[in-house]
């Protein structure tokens, strides 16, 4: 007899066939063909196609037979108002399958059109409530092969897609199985010519991604849900989401202020790839939560920060937003779990720590790395102060998907602590 308990006792754990390795993008064409597609739209932004990698792709399937085009309208970013133009454009045909190719706004940007050129209806009924109406995918997806070119979103694994609603000034998620790729096509090559702050952001999301992940509350401390069906994405830290997270924490921590002094350096460009789908593999079933759900109206409620190696227009890099509170959120959630924020400080920085060493382990391992990595100190760089901070707190205050799996219970009086000493 199994015992009766109102606790969660399973925990759900899935991610897509993954080709890794220098030179794995070669193959994309026996992939596409392997998915017996005759058409394929390929999905990216302006500066990647600079780069020719999704010209490359377009020339691989155009020469075994498949028709396909290069839509390069993905905003960096993306907005509700660039993945509505994406969707419109996609519309025009009817693809057999589609290829992301870049950072997470190509990937996030091709999982939302994937999404409603096969349902009805808009962003909104799909977004997480209660920003959204929270409605689920019903019908059959196209198959969606994802390449990143960076080392950071892990959007590739996930299935999870973030939008910033203009209108809003907040970012929000859509979430669900059906929404992960098909396929994730990781070739280390593909990031050489990242700018060094884009080097830097993007790895700080994956770290964010891997500490979140492996310090969220537990799969079997959470409630358990009435119906299977309404079992959330994001299941909170379990035994095989905890080994990726530790991979990719020990990978950031040696690899990562490599990867950007020298962006050349192709042993640390392999092992950040690697970090990066780790991370992702884990964070898109254990869940991220504060660090996350504070960027989004870090990132939605900017006015002018303009930031160093991304296009010229007001916005907070997902990878700098998310960073912005991380050493005050996991002084907050140390007492969570203390065992678990000494270890991810062990595994970030090949030190050692013990209890008397407290709270502010993982922080100051953390501020150290930001310092060398020359990340903006604090949330003062992006234009925001004292009088924002309220508008900061309702923000993530909405953000119920990443506030299910803190490892402390949230108040406002708490979220107004961390977001002031991290101006």
């Amino acid at each position: 007899m199994f015992e009766q308990t109102t606790n969660e006792t399973v925990f759900t754990w899935a991610a897509p066939p993954l080709k890794f390795g220098v030179g794995a993008l070669k193959e994309i064409g026996f992939e596409v063909a392997g998915l017996g597609a005759r058409s394929c739209l390929v999905i990216t932004d302006a500066g990647v196609r600079d780069t020719g990698i999704p010209d490359q792709i377009e020339q691989t399937l155009v020469a075994a037979g498949i028709k396909t085009e290069v839509f390069d309208g993905v905003s960096v970013e993306p907005t509700d108002e660039s993945i509505n133009h994406a969707v419109s454009f996609a519309r025009e045909h009817d693809w057999d399958c589609y290829i992301a190719v870049g950072g997470g706004s190509a990937i996030d940007t091709a999982k939302a059109v994937n999404l409603l050129t096969t349902h009805p209806g808009e962003l909104l009924d799909y977004v997480t409530a209660p920003i959204g109406a929270g409605k689920a995918p019903w019908l059959p997806l196209k198959p969606l092969i994802a390449v990143p070119t960076t080392s950071g979103t892990g959007s590739e694994s996930t299935s999870i897609c973030v939008i910033d609603f203009l209108g809003l000034h907040l970012k929000a998620g859509i979430s669900h199985a059906k929404l992960r790729p098909t396929m994730a096509i990781v070739d280390p090559l593909t990031t050489v010519s990242l700018p060094r702050q884009v080097t830097a952001g993007s790895g700080m999301d994956v770290l964010s991604h891997a500490l979140e992940s492996y310090t969220s509350v537990s799969f079997d401390s959470k409630p358990a849900p009435e119906d299977p069906t309404k079992r959330p994405a994001f299941c909170g830290a379990n035994p095989i989401s905890d080994i990726w997270c530790e991979q990719a924490l020990r990978l950031v921590g040696k690899y990562l202020r490599r990867a950007v002094m020298n962006g050349r350096d192709l042993e640390a460009r392999y092992q950040m790839s690697l970090a990066s789908t780790s991370a992702g593999t884990g964070f898109g079933n254990a869940g991220t939560h504060l660090p996350h759900a504070n960027a989004y109206p870090i990132a939605g409620a900017v006015k002018n920060y303009q930031a160093e190696g991304y296009p010229e227009m007001p916005m907070v890099p997902h990878g700098q937003a998310v960073s912005a509170t991380a050493a005050a959120v996991f002084r907050w959630t140390y007492a969570g779990d203390p065992a678990r924020h000494l270890r991810a400080a062990e595994l970030l920085s090949g030190q050692t720590f013990t209890a008397t060493d407290g709270a502010d382990a993982l922080a100051h391992v953390l501020t150290e790395l930001m310092t060398d990595i020359e990340m903006p100190a604090g949330l003062r760089s992006f234009g925001y102060g004292e009088e924002d901070l309220d508008t900061l707190v309702e923000g993530t205050m909405k953000q119920t998907r990443q506030l299910a799996v803190v490892p402390r219970p949230v108040s406002r009086e708490a979220l107004k602590a961390i977001f002031r000493e991290s101006l």
